[in-house]
């Protein structure tokens, strides 16, 4: 069995996963499956939801998933579904409650369902999470799960309703015509065993307002809708809420008067209310086309990506940044580029290329660096107005010293295509160099944010804890940030980032940089396998030591204390990297001191005066 479906998914191009089928059992939301699969403009493989495990998934793990009733799948597979398949759902009823039902669920336990809240609903909430798309049968439907999972609300979805076959179309308009001269009478009553559908209540009141009814039960579809042409009318009181019921919507269309309660989820919405029976139709007609126009833009979605980075002088700062932008046109379909007014060529430069390449958004915001409080202006701020000028889906951010390899293009796209539909940001490797490409740093996390998605409340600047203000109410930081982190602009907190970056990689870096040689090796090689794997910048902040310690003279120091609200004295003491003020250095000594940085350490932070005898180790990656 498994081997003929691995087959058979193989050569599909669209998965089905549902509990059963129409040759398995004749019920409303199979027959809207089945509707859905024979206009299918695809090869379409069914598989049974209780079949469906990591074999069948691998098989499939290039093909196009749609999940209609799966409450027999293994619900310990949805995890590998939401992180490596492309795939919709079709969603019948409510299987975050373990009864499919909230009413059933209260009529069987005496208690309001809170299904959402424990592993079940959890469970299910994360397939519907990870959906491409969700279908949904009515309005009050997708209303209640918005209700109890709000995240929902900002998924691709739409109301599909119940969903007819062409020949039930062809079948709909005969019985039309071969019985539109025969007068109609008695009530339709459907018979079912289960609660739910209200049997009794139906016939209830047919028995309560002198109406001559039939019960129909265990006849075919066909035989269901020979009835319903040539009876006055449908009564059908469900005591649950049942989501699109097909056979009051097939009562309506075969001109059956209706008599219905609330519990009939779609009873109220503009399509079925109205008076012109062509409206109705018309609606369901296209939910056919309707769903394959969306799956086959589910299918083939690429996501959009708004790459942005900010100047001023960068070269003069020696900053490579022609080749940051010319890396970020490789995988983003704009750049934004927001210089802080520069006077050194750079701005009249990226001018030109914006007026040549359209997909570069050059923009400018003058700092003002006489200003006590230029730090916050000119970083935290200048990258959340850079990124307010995004128009994308996703938002790519790089300084000016960043480069990514042609390599890691491709990659980006990949993450964007697949990145969880709860995450918002992602963190990913950085590679500092330290002198030279032969020198990787580790005394340095070897990460950054860089994905996110392209959400109104999300910016750069000073996270909450760390916001103070001076006398003259200007915004500085504590300790603790550069003022660039990823903030919520509703509250400041930070954003709950992703990341590749693990404990235990961590602790191995402390133990390495500590003179473990083991640990040394087992984190140089986890270094090697990630820089592989995943798109990974180059930093070129230390690369050319001597212009970064010129620039630290120049501009840097004067940029931490701006930041941090403090003042520091030219004195040797606050000298991090020479014995002696500022004033004093020379050009051949910034010179010495760069060759020799580069020549006996690995890295090292200048937040305190550099120890010659501190050994601190270094990597070199393999390209």
């Amino acid at each position: 069995m498994t081997e003929s479906l691995i087959e058979k998914i193989k050569s599909s191009e669209v998965v089905f996963v549902a509990d059963l089928f129409s040759e398995d059992y004749v019920g409303g939301a199979e027959l809207t499956t089945e509707a859905l699969i024979e206009s299918a403009p695809f090869k379409v493989a069914k598989v049974h939801s209780k079949l469906l495990n990591m074999e069948l998934l691998e098989a499939g793990h290039d093909k196009y998933w749609v999940f209609g009733n799966w409450s027999m799948m293994d619900y310990s597979l949805i995890p590998t579904i939401v992180v490596n398949m492309k795939y919709s759902v079709l969603e019948y009823d409510y299987k975050f409650c373990k009864y499919r039902s909230i009413d059933k669920h209260k009529a069987a336990e005496q208690t309001d369902c809170s299904c959402e809240n424990d592993m079940h609903g959890k469970a299910a909430s994360s397939l519907y999470l990870g959906a491409r798309y969700i279908w949904w049968m009515s309005e009050k439907q997708q209303a209640e799960y918005f209700r109890r999972f709000p995240f929902l609300a900002d998924r691709p979805q739409s109301v599909l309703s119940s969903v007819f076959s062409e020949p039930f179309w062809v079948q709909l308009r005969s019985l039309r015509e071969s019985n539109k001269e025969v007068e109609r009478q008695g009530w339709i009553v459907l018979g079912s065993m289960s609660w739910v559908k209200g049997t009794e209540d139906a016939i209830k009141w047919c028995q309560d307002n002198e109406k001559t009814f039939k019960v129909l039960s265990g006849i075919s579809p066909d035989e269901v809708l020979q009835e319903m042409s040539v009876a006055e009318g449908f009564v059908y009181l469900p005591k649950g809420g049942d989501t699109c019921p097909r056979m009051v919507i097939e009562a309506k269309l075969l001109g059956c008067k209706l008599h219905l309660n609330e519990n009939v989820q779609h009873k109220d919405e503009l399509w079925f209310t109205s008076d012109d029976p062509l409206d109705t139709e018309s609606y369901l007609y296209a939910a056919r086309q309707t769903f394959w126009d969306s799956t086959r833009v589910s299918m083939n979605w690429v996501p959009t990506i708004s790459g942005y980075t900010t100047i001023h002088n960068p070269t003069e700062m020696g900053y490579p940044w022609k080749d940051c932008v010319e890396s970020m046109l490789g995988f983003c379909d704009e750049v934004i580029v927001l210089d802080g007014g520069s006077t050194d060529g750079a701005w009249q430069e990226l001018q030109e290329w914006a007026a040549k390449d359209n997909r570069i958004k050059a923009s400018q915001h003058v700092i003002d660096f006489s200003h006590v409080r230029f730090a916050h202006d000119s970083d935290g701020l200048q990258k959340a107005r850079a990124r307010a000028l995004c128009k994308k889906e996703f938002c790519w951010q790089m300084d000016a010293d960043e480069i990514l390899p042609q390599d890691g293009w491709s990659k980006v796209r990949a993450l964007a295509a697949n990145m969880h539909p709860a995450v918002d940001l992602l963190s990913l490797p950085v590679v500092e160099y330290w002198g030279s490409k032969k020198k990787v740093r580790m005394d340095v996390n070897p990460w950054k944010w860089r994905l996110s998605r392209n959400k109104p409340h999300i910016t750069h600047g000073i996270p909450g804890p760390l916001r103070l203000h001076d006398e003259d109410g200007n915004l500085y930081a504590m300790p603790g940030t550069d003022g660039c982190d990823y903030i919520d602009t509703r509250n400041y907190d930070l954003i709950p980032h992703a990341s590749f970056y693990t404990q235990e990689a961590h602790n191995a870096r402390l133990a390495a940089i500590a003179g473990n040689p083991n640990a040394f090796i087992a984190y140089n090689n986890w270094v090697q396998e990630v820089v592989k794997e995943l798109p990974t910048i180059r930093h070129y902040s230390w690369f050319d030591i001597g212009k970064k310690i010129r620039n630290y003279r120049k501009y840097w120091s004067r940029f931490w204390q701006s930041l941090y609200n403090v003042k520091q004295e030219d004195t040797a003491e606050n000298n991090m990297f020479f014995d002696k003020p500022w004033s004093e250095v020379t050009e051949t000594e910034i010179d010495e001191l760069a060759a020799r940085l580069a020549s006996e350490m690995g890295g090292w932070v200048f937040h305190t005066k550099v120890d010659w005898n501190a050994n601190v180790p270094h990597l070199e990656i393999v390209e």
